[in-house]
C-alpha cells in the first residue's frame, strides 16, 4: 500500500512538471519512429547510464557542500584574525617604511598610540630626514653644538608647556601625552619613555616652535639695506611659526647696540659655509688657482671694531690686460683684481687689489678692511647671489 501510494504521487508530480513545460522538438520527432525501432532498443544501456549519473551525482553533492563549508570558515578564519591584527603585527620592514613616510605630525600622533611606536616614531633615524629636509639648508655643525649648550643649561622642555601652539606643535600639544613630553631631568628621575633631550626630534621641534636660537647667516641684512646689498652677515635666528618667517638678532657694531630685523624668509638664510668665526680672519686656500671670471666671496668690514660679512665678488683682469682670453695672463700674476659690480664705474668700492702670494687683512678706516676669500664652486649659491642682485647699481 505504501508503495503504491508513493508511486501515485511521483506520478502526479511527474505530470505536473509534464504539464508545466512543452515537450522539445525531438520528443515529437520521436513519436513518428515506427514500434520496430523500440522493440530492438538496448534498454539495458540506458539504465546503465541513468545509474551511473545518480551514483556520480550522490557523490558529488557532500563534496559541494564540504567545499562551501571550507571557503565559510576560512571567510571567519579571515575576519578574526583582521579583527585582531594590530600595526606592530606588520612585518618589520613594512613597518619602517610606513613611518619613513609619515610626515612630522604624524610621526607624533603615532607616538601617541602605544610605547612601543612611541619608541620607534622618535627614533633619530626617522627624525634625521625632516630635519634635513627642512633645516638642512640653515642648520650647520655649530648650531647643533649651539643645540647641545642649551639643552645642557637649560635641561627643561619648557616649550611643550605652551598651549596656543600651531601647526606641528599644536598637534604635539593635543595629541602628546604631558607626562611624555617632561624632561628626563624632573624630579631627578628617568622615564624610559620620556622624549630624550638630546635627541633629533627634540631639537625639530625645538625649532618648529620657536624656542631656540641658532646661528646662521643673513644675506642683505637689515631688509636689503643699501649699505649691505650682495653681503651676508651672520646672526642668531628664531623662527616664528605664526608667520613661517624668522627674527634675526645681529652682534653689535662698534657702539652700535644689536640689531634686529624680523620678516626674514627662508630665501635669505644660509648655513656658514665656513667655519671662521665672523671676528676672525679666514685663511684663503684658493688664491694660487684664481683666474679672470671666478666668483668669489671675500670677508670685509668697516673698522677693526665690526665683525666681518662676507661680500659677492668677481675676479676681473688686470689694467696692462685687454680681456683676451686667448692672451690672457692674469692667472700668472701676483695681483689680482676683485670687482663688485655692483657698484658703478668709479665707485671707491668697485675695485681693489690683493697679493696672491702674501695676502693679509688689508684696508683703513676710510674704505674699511678686507679679509679672507673663498672661492664658489657651487652654481646654486652664484645662482642665490645673482636672485639677489640689486634692481639699480649702487654708488
Amino acid at each position: 500500500m505504501l508503495f503504491f501510494l508513493i508511486t501515485c504521487f511521483s506520478f502526479v508530480l511527474f505530470h505536473k512538471f509534464l504539464s508545466l513545460k512543452p515537450l522539445p522538438q525531438w520528443a515529437c520527432e520521436m513519436r513518428l519512429i515506427t514500434p520496430w525501432f523500440w522493440k530492438d532498443f538496448p534498454f539495458f544501456l540506458v539504465i546503465k547510464w541513468i545509474n551511473n549519473s545518480l551514483s556520480v551525482s550522490i557523490t558529488l553533492i557532500p563534496s559541494k557542500m564540504s567545499i562551501k563549508k571550507a571557503a565559510l570558515a576560512s571567510k571567519v578564519e579571515n575576519v578574526e584574525l583582521n579583527g585582531d591584527m594590530s600595526l606592530l603585527d606588520l612585518p618589520e620592514l613594512v613597518l619602517e617604511c610606513i613611518l619613513e613616510r609619515l610626515p612630522p605630525d604624524g610621526l607624533c600622533r603615532m607616538a601617541g598610540v602605544c610605547s612601543s611606536l612611541r619608541e620607534r616614531c622618535m627614533s633619530d633615524y626617522l627624525w634625521e630626514k625632516h630635519m634635513k629636509q627642512k633645516w638642512g639648508g640653515i642648520i650647520d655643525s655649530a648650531a647643533f653644538r649651539e643645540w647641545q649648550f642649551h639643552v645642557a643649561s637649560r635641561k627643561d622642555l619648557s616649550f611643550f608647556e605652551q598651549g596656543n601652539q600651531r601647526g606641528l606643535m599644536g598637534y604635539l600639544y593635543k595629541l602628546w601625552p604631558l607626562s611624555l613630553v617632561r624632561s628626563n631631568f624632573e624630579n631627578n628621575s628617568t622615564r624610559k619613555n620620556s622624549l630624550p633631550v638630546d635627541s633629533i626630534m627634540h631639537w625639530y621641534l625645538a625649532l618648529e616652535a620657536g624656542k631656540f636660537w641658532f646661528p646662521a647667516q643673513v644675506y642683505n641684512r637689515e631688509n636689503g639695506h643699501v649699505g649691505f646689498m650682495l653681503s651676508c652677515y651672520d646672526a642668531k635666528l628664531n623662527y616664528d611659526p605664526h608667520t613661517g618667517t624668522f627674527e634675526a638678532r645681529y652682534p653689535p657694531h662698534g657702539r652700535r647696540s644689536v640689531a634686529l630685523e624680523s620678516g626674514v624668509t627662508w630665501d635669505r638664510i644660509r648655513a656658514p659655509p665656513v667655519g671662521t668665526s665672523p671676528h676672525d680672519l679666514h685663511i684663503s686656500d684658493c688664491l694660487n688657482e684664481l683666474c679672470p671670471g671666478d666668483h668669489i666671496e671675500i670677508q670685509w668690514r668697516r673698522n677693526k671694531e665690526f665683525p666681518y660679512g662676507w661680500w659677492y665678488g668677481v675676479i676681473g683682469h688686470l689694467g696692462s690686460c685687454d680681456g683676451n682670453h686667448s692672451h690672457c695672463r692674469c692667472h700668472e700674476s701676483d695681483m689680482v683684481v676683485l670687482e663688485f659690480n655692483q657698484y658703478v664705474p668709479g665707485s671707491r668700492w668697485r675695485c681693489t687689489t690683493i697679493n696672491r702670494k702674501d695676502h693679509r687683512e688689508k684696508g683703513n678706516e676710510v674704505d674699511g678692511f678686507y679679509g679672507g676669500m673663498r672661492k664658489i664652486h657651487s652654481t646654486h649659491e652664484i645662482s642665490t647671489w645673482k636672485r639677489l642682485w640689486p634692481a639699480e647699481v649702487l654708488e
